[in-house]
């Protein structure tokens, strides 16, 4: 339930930021007349929306499995890091093209660079301080949504930025008289936006795609069911077929143990239970499935004529 309620806190801290960076870039708009601005506005009336599916994705995630989902409904969040990844994506390219149409044909660029100049300063306080926030508790609660919104908001934090040294160059040239030069930097800093929003979208899209397609859990954690299976080598004859996903936050481990043949099933439930434990202690937000098999005797030890040493 703690997890729970600190996933949820974030959530809401997402929602409040982002309605705040709505509010005041959509005035900025009006007053400023910047593409770059617009774009900006573009991407926090995404983040918005992505607010709204994160608190779903997040109640939905923490549901139990069921009769209908025996896995529980943890890649809901990987699904919500896909949205999001494609949605930035499809935004970065929308604005690339408009640029590019705004450097063919300039306009008659910024009004009022000093309001915009300071609101993106304050777009960057709270994008970079929401971040922070965010990434701090899904490193925590080890949430993929969390992570994804955590970057989105770096992500804007950096967009801020670079809309802040725009307004900061624009008016340096208007004050040196470079009026025409001043009207290709707000199509200029729109496509450098455009690059910042599409190589970390790409990672993140890649990342979700991965997950939903049961990529093997990180190896940081493989290393530690590893590390498990070595705590108990004196008690199973070996081991085979691990397999490893992860969905949402929870990881899956999967393991075949091979026991000698003269335990009874009690003992080897036992030696099962103790491994499973130890992974569980390991490896964060786990769900450990141990499968028990019989020693064939058809190893080095029977084929060679040796005492096995297990038995």
């Amino acid at each position: 339930m703690k997890n729970d309620d600190g996933m949820m806190v974030a959530v809401r801290v997402s929602l409040i930021c982002n309605v705040i960076l709505f509010v005041i870039k959509a005035i900025t708009l009006l007053i400023v007349n910047s593409l770059a601005v617009a774009a900006d506005l573009g991407i926090s009336a995404i983040a918005l929306c992505v607010s709204g599916i994160l608190y779903y994705a997040i109640k939905m995630s923490n549901k139990p499995a069921d009769l209908l989902h025996n896995y529980g409904y943890g890649k809901v969040e990987n699904v919500t890091e896909a949205i999001e990844g494609v949605v930035l994506i499809g935004l970065a390219l929308a604005m690339s093209v408009q640029a590019i149409l705004s450097l063919v044909h300039p306009s008659e660029g910024m009004h009022s660079p000093v309001i915009g100049l300071s609101t993106s300063l304050m777009g960057v306080i709270i994008n970079f301080w929401g971040s922070r926030f965010i990434m701090k508790l899904g490193e925590k609660h080890a949430s993929p949504a969390l992570k994804a919104e955590g970057l989105h908001f770096r992500l804007e934090g950096y967009i801020s930025l670079s809309i802040t040294l725009a307004f900061a160059l624009v008016m340096i040239l208007h004050h040196y008289g470079f009026l025409k030069l001043a009207q290709y930097v707000d199509p200029m800093a729109t496509l450098l936006v455009s690059v910042l929003i599409t190589v970390p979208s790409v990672r993140l899209l890649k990342e979700a795609y991965m997950k939903l397609l049961d990529a093997s859990i990180g190896e940081t954690s493989q290393m530690d069911v590893i590390k498990a299976l070595a705590l108990h080598h004196d008690r199973y004859c070996d081991f085979k077929d691990i397999r490893t996903r992860s969905a949402g936050r929870k990881q899956f481990v999967d393991i075949h143990l091979v026991m000698p043949d003269h335990i009874s099933v009690k003992q080897a439930h036992q030696i099962a239970s103790a491994l499973k434990q130890d992974i569980f202690n390991a490896v964060s937000d786990s769900e450990v499935t141990v499968h028990i098999e019989p020693c064939s005797r058809d190893c080095a030890y029977i084929k060679n004529n040796r005492k096995c040493p297990y038995a």
